[in-house]
């Protein structure tokens, strides 16, 4: 049998579920209306979200939660969940490499550019402990998803270019030794104040020693600088 269909009188309020329909559907069309910041805030929230519980761990439909979108836009924008976990490390890379960018090493002495650019980094991977977290996540896959990513490639190479271009100034001037590889001085740069935050829980542990007071930090970090100077001094 047809279900009758009721005609509202004259004057009677319309039925509340249009309403509702129409209030449910407006947050998706604002979405639409601003991908950019939707997916801002995508990768913000999938940021934490994979540092803290890795690829395998994070979920998609959390991430959406948080974000209040909805997991088919999730994959709208980004296809999957490992392209999405592929874009959070584009990022993260993107941003570290834009502010040393702009630190303007090439405007300095060679060694206060050093000095000051092994003081960025040990200040932004404490600043940024996600970071780290994304990059140890990242070696337990061995870098697979990072040899996938052509913009990561390209995004370090000015990294690379700046530690030589200061080196290189540092040599010609005789202000450090010769025939060191810009490569493995950036590795060495990385990897001291890489520990400072990958490990200080564990090292903290084992030693009885507060790692996270200012004045430990403060002292950490001059220590680093003046060991990469030292090292490559002439």
């Amino acid at each position: 049998m047809n279900e009758l269909v009721r005609t509202p009188l004259v004057g009677e309020p319309a039925p509340r579920r249009t309403a509702r329909k129409a209030s449910a559907a407006a947050p998706e069309r604002g979405r639409v209306n601003d991908p950019d910041r939707t997916m801002a805030n995508i990768l913000e929230v999938a940021t934490a979200e994979f540092a803290d519980k890795g690829l395998a761990g994070a979920r998609i439909d959390e991430i959406a939660a948080l974000t209040h979108t909805s997991k088919r836009m999730i994959y709208y924008y980004f296809g999957s969940k490992e392209g999405l976990y592929l874009a959070v490390l584009e990022e993260a890379y993107r941003r570290i490499r834009q502010i040393e960018t702009s630190l303007r090493l090439e405007d300095m002495e060679p060694e206060a550019a050093l000095r000051t650019l092994v003081g960025f980094t040990f200040d932004y991977q404490l600043d940024n402990p996600d970071f780290i977290r994304l990059v140890m996540n990242e070696n337990m896959h061995r870098g697979e998803f990072i040899r996938r990513s052509a913009t990561i490639q390209e995004l370090n190479v000015p990294a690379i270019n700046a530690v030589q271009a200061v080196y290189e100034r540092g040599v010609a001037s005789g202000v450090f030794r010769p025939h060191m590889d810009p490569i493995d001085l950036h590795m060495s740069i990385s990897a001291l104040c890489f520990f400072n935050v990958a490990n200080r829980h564990t090292f903290s542990a084992i030693f009885k020693r507060s790692l996270d007071e200012p004045e430990a930090l403060a002292q950490r970090r001059d220590s680093i600088i003046d060991m990469v100077v030292r090292f490559v001094r002439a």
